[in-house]
């Protein structure tokens, strides 16, 4: 069995187990933590099917975790109020409310890619900052809706067949959404789509020889890495139950990003370890104190410097065999070309 293998396994297992150990424990809090961590690795792992597959560091992705979370908090607050939106009552339907967060975030994506994509480099990660901050200030314009302060939602969306305001429930939830987006990430960058994505990473120009586009593919994947994270937003408005425009904010893309280059780029399972590692850091040194990214700056420029793989490159240090030394050709003497 490869270390791979082991690996996801016991990630697996922690998540499944995680509910019994707090209960053993008597430690609830464990359940929430997990809860937070599981929806921050589907934020991260989203953002580095960016910068990790397709080289596009983007530094708005918030922008979808905020949107995602915004739409759930705005239905909720016409359905409580009785105050039609549009026209519609409202509703607290998980399959109906979930799916028009999602359609907002593609929307979202399609116009943000489609004109950020026209940039590279430095140009792209400041534009795609600038969007992040316009619906940042749009959010916090929103006086109907709480303004800076945000929303507070009264009860979890409701789903048939599960109790989401049971935090087992909600957890085991909120763990199996992250596994499936894992598995469809895994199966994409797997596919034709993903070794093309890699090539224009790689080598832009030979991929365009080929006759492919690269703004097609490009697109896809931003749209798709938004609707990752903005079901991780959807996620975050039902454990929290409440929303603000801090989620759509320039610190909140940092924080995903540290937990990508904490957890390793271009591993899709490296970001939830760094997810893990970020949000355990958090809680430790606040308790020691309220500065601690004074602490855990440095912790990350160290990690940069001597572990550019992040931790799961450290956990997989070793496990790939070494390639064979090939040695070079004898070089043909003018003799034998041409005798």
């Amino acid at each position: 069995m490869s270390r791979r293998i082991i690996i996801d396994l016991a990630c697996l297992a922690t998540f499944a187990l995680m509910p019994l150990v707090a209960a053993l424990l008597d430690e609830p809090f464990l359940v929430s933590l997990f809860t937070r961590l599981a929806i921050y690795g589907m934020a991260a792992a989203s953002l580095d099917l960016l910068i990790g597959y397709g080289a596009l560091v983007s530094f708005g992705h918030a922008a979808f975790f905020g949107l995602g979370g915004y739409v759930v908090g705005i239905v909720a607050f016409h359905t409580s109020q009785g105050m039609p939106l549009w026209g519609w009552e409202g509703s607290n339907s998980a399959l109906l409310v979930w799916p028009l967060a999602l359609l907002c975030c593609a929307l979202l994506g399609l116009v943000m890619g489609y004109l950020s994509l026209r940039t590279t480099g430095v140009q792209f990660i400041m534009i795609t900052l600038a969007f992040s901050q316009m619906l940042y200030f749009i959010l916090g314009s929103l006086s109907l809706y709480g303004g800076d302060d945000g929303i507070l939602l009264n009860e979890r969306n409701a789903l048939p067949g599960l109790d989401l305001n049971d935090a087992n429930q909600f957890y085991y939830l909120c763990v199996g959404l992250l596994v499936a987006w894992l598995l469809f990430c895994r199966r994409l960058v797997g596919s034709r789509f993903g070794f093309v994505l890699r090539g224009l990473k790689q080598s832009e120009r030979r991929t365009v020889s080929l006759g492919l586009k690269p703004l097609r593919y490009r697109l896809t994947t931003f749209v798709i890495a938004g609707l990752g994270a903005g079901l991780a937003g959807v996620l975050w408005a039902n454990y929290a139950l409440f929303v603000s425009p801090d989620m759509a904010s320039w610190q909140k893309s940092g924080e995903l990003m540290a937990m990508v280059i904490l957890g390793g780029v271009g591993t899709l399972l490296g970001p939830v370890l760094g997810a893990a590692v970020y949000l355990g850091l958090e809680q430790l040194l606040s308790l020691w104190t309220e500065h601690w990214l004074l602490i855990f700056g440095p912790l990350l420029l160290l990690v940069v410097l001597f572990g550019r793989q992040g931790i799961h490159g450290l956990l997989m240090a070793g496990s790939r065999p070494r390639k064979p030394v090939i040695e070079p050709a004898p070089v043909a003497t003018a003799r034998e070309v041409h005798p």
